[in-house]
């Protein structure tokens, strides 16, 4: 793999925002720009060209003063790196990360056009206002801001608008931490995602599930397929592993952060005391309503079999066919546990004596940051600046996002936003890589002016008054 890169102080006079508009204004301008640049990744090396929302970004900062770097580790898939110089080499730095990919669309199920980026009664429409292209152009405006402002900072701000995360960070976060380690300073790292509402608490994200993908592989005998009568057909052998594989249920964890969000979700004491119990839980998961989903993924080790292969012609019983599993992880547990969940999902269908072989994949563990240090605090009192009757809930987030890479390497991340009091768990993740994705304008500013207000206190010098104009 190869890499290039190019380092510059952008010259010009103020990218494509006026100087005159609001930081809410601001994000909204960046934010549907980069939704109509169209960024879609679907996991191939070529997709993605997150060249042109870093194009986007570079003339955004135009004139600003801010050191830029593009690192494009395969054509066109470029991450540019925004830094801002604090005055202090030893005070700790602080990187935004936020990525400039966003997933594939099936539009005939959209009521609107995913890539027109258009701002409908206060509501911003299409892939990537959610995820995470809000959180993205929050991060621009407040580094933009700060660098025009000429403000005295501590350590380093720097902005990483990186690509590929969702296909597993190969061209952008992993690659940057590998091969231009300090690039991006891991120390302290704000990204997605939080500020959901759950009950009288606003989240704060601490942490992710791991990862241990499994491929079952299925091994029957070809044959005619005028002939099915006692064949062994690989692709209903491979079915019946994914059906079973489905079905398994997982016994659930019940640690802190789950007793957590049970004990801020707004229950009856009776279904508190249910989602507590492990004999009762997963009956009770139906009462979290559309955050029951959500409550099963952060309470169990989970399967799911999403892809199925098997067969190359109508006429042609397969001898052999395979099933992807995705399995996620909690804190604490590992391959280990991943692999005697498929044995006992599969019974007598796992090899040696069964039809069905398991191979393991590249596994992550989970990852989590402290809920409490200094960038933690600076959240909390941003979130209760905006909602001061809500208490901040930590909580773990069920996907994978760029901030396993601070983490792996000693560093704190936590995931950041704050959204208007309509959005809860369930609602935010419907939309999450769902259809008809969309934020509303009143969340943009809430995010804006928190991240603003983070950095400022975050970065300060000793004695430094941290107010920023708004």
């Amino acid at each position: 793999m190869s890499s290039s890169t190019e380092t510059w102080t952008p010259a010009g006079t103020t990218g494509t925002v006026a100087e005159t508009a609001s930081r809410t204004e601001q994000v909204v301008a960046l934010l549907t720009t980069l939704i109509r640049n169209a960024c879609v990744n679907d996991g191939t090396p070529d997709s993605g060209q997150e060249v042109r929302n870093a194009r986007t970004l570079v003339e955004f900062f135009a004139g600003s003063g801010v050191e830029v770097e593009l690192v494009e580790p395969h054509p066109g898939r470029v991450s540019a790196i925004f830094r801002v110089r604090g005055t202090d080499p030893a005070a700790p730095p602080l990187s935004l990360i936020g990525h400039t990919d966003v997933v594939p669309v099936d539009e005939e199920n959209w009521s609107f056009a995913p890539f027109a980026g258009d701002v409908v009664d206060g509501v911003v429409r299409g892939r990537g206002a959610l995820d995470m292209l809000n959180l993205t152009a929050s991060m621009a405006v407040v580094t933009r801001e700060i660098a025009m402002s000429g403000a005295r900072l501590a350590g380093d701000l720097v902005f990483a608008a990186v690509a590929d995360e969702e296909a597993g960070s190969r061209f952008g976060m992993d690659w940057i931490t590998t091969h231009r380690p300090g690039l991006v300073p891991t120390e302290n790292a704000l990204t997605e995602s939080g500020g959901l509402h759950v009950g009288s608490h606003v989240t704060v994200t601490v942490g992710e599930k791991g990862g241990a993908p499994r491929r079952l592989v299925a091994h029957g005998r070809g044959g005619h397929g005028s002939l099915p009568w006692g064949a062994a057909n690989a692709a209903l052998l491979a079915a019946d592993a994914a059906l079973r594989v489905a079905a398994h249920r997982s016994r659930p964890v019940l640690d802190d952060r789950w007793r957590a969000f049970v004990a801020a979700s707004p229950l009856s004491d009776d279904v508190r005391g249910a989602l507590l119990d492990p004999e009762r839980l997963d009956d009770a998961l139906a009462e979290l309503g559309t955050s029951a989903r959500f409550g099963h993924a952060i309470s169990h080790l989970t399967l799911s079999p999403n892809v199925l292969r098997s067969g190359a012609k109508g006429n042609v019983i397969p001898g052999r066919g395979e099933v992807d599993v995705d399995i996620r992880l909690l804190p604490g547990q590992t391959g280990d546990d991943a692999d005697a969940a498929v044995s006992t999902a599969l019974g007598d269908l796992a090899a040696p004596d069964g039809p069905v072989e398991v191979l393991a994949g590249p596994a992550r563990s989970a990852s989590v940051s402290p809920d409490h240090g200094r960038l933690y605090d600076a959240l909390v009192g941003a979130v209760t600046a905006r909602f001061p009757t809500s208490q901040v809930l930590p909580l773990l987030t069920s996907g994978g996002t760029d901030a396993r890479f601070v983490r792996e390497r000693g560093g704190v991340a936590y995931g950041f936003a704050l959204f208007s009091a309509a959005w809860d768990v369930g609602r935010f993740r419907s939309l999450f890589h769902g259809d008809d994705e969309q934020v509303d304008v009143e969340s943009l500013r809430l995010t804006v002016d928190a991240l603003a207000d983070v950095v400022a206190e975050f970065l300060a010098p000793a004695g430094a008054t941290t107010e920023v104009e708004r």
